[in-house]
Formats: structure tokens, sequence, C-alpha cells
């Protein structure tokens, strides 16, 4: 009996600190990054999606900057616009649907737009890197739905 306890402490254990770890990979002090930013100074980029294109695809950001990304699906279908790393590497303020409402939390995976739908995304890119960003429906990626965000 004191095996099987040690080994269902040990599972509890270990999967705490997979948890652990999986946050850690995300900026801990995103509220405080957000908060302290000059939002007046914001900078507006316009993303939109096609069959099977984002446009820009590759878009060039600066670490510290407060941005509002403009995601705009003008294709026939609905689409993705995943990037779960870089998402990992930007403090996030809200996403904001300007016929529906906001959400406030401190990271995403990916976002989804329906046809004819803009979603506004509010952050400040916190971690350099090249990110890829894309879209998982079917074969959209596949067929060039897909691009890259740097942080610089």
């Amino acid at each position: 009996m004191k095996f099987f306890q040690s080994i269902m402490l040990a599972a509890l254990l270990f999967g705490c600190a997979i948890q652990a770890n999986a946050a850690e990979d995300y900026i801990i002090n995103a509220a405080d990054i957000v908060k302290a930013a000059d939002w007046k100074q914001m900078e507006t980029i316009t993303v939109t999606f096609d069959e099977f294109s984002y446009e820009p695809e590759n878009i060039e950001l600066r670490a510290g900057q407060p941005y509002k990304m403009v995601l705009k699906n003008r294709g026939q279908k609905k689409h993705y616009f995943t990037a779960p790393e870089f998402y990992r590497a930007i403090a996030t303020r809200k996403v904001q649907s300007n016929k529906d409402g906001e959400i406030k939390a401190p990271y995403f995976t990916a976002l989804e737009l329906m046809v004819g739908g803009q979603l506004d995304l509010y952050f400040v890119p916190v971690t350099v890197g090249e990110y890829h960003v894309f879209c998982t429906i079917d074969d959209h990626r596949e067929e060039g739905m897909e691009g890259k965000l740097v942080i610089r």
C-alpha cells in the first residue's frame, strides 16, 4: 500500500512540475508590462486573411512597443491565426471584437475568425525572436496560409 501511495504522490508531483514548467513559458509579469506601456504610442498593424494567405505575410515588431493588431477575415471560409510560440513571447492586454465585446486573458494559442470577422489583439512584444503563424484548418497551411512574426 505504501508503495502505491508513493507512486501516486510522485505522479502528482511530476504532474504539478509539468504544469509549472508550461506556465513558465509565458511572460509571467505580463500584467505589469501591459500596465506600464504607453498606449498613447500604440502602433496599429492590420492583417487581412484571404483564401489561403495572410497579408502581410511577414510582420516585424519592436520589443517594448505597444501594438494593436487588427485581424480581418475577408475570405470565404473561417480561418485561424495560430502562433503559440508568439503568444508566449508577448504580454497580452486583450482581444476585442468591435461588435461583441472583449476578452482579457494572459495568453492564447490561436485566434479563430469567422467569415467577415474582425478581432483586435492588443499586446506588447517581449521576447526577441522569429515566430511562425499559420492556419490549422484542413489544408490551409499547406496551401500557403502561413507567415512569420519577428520581434526585434
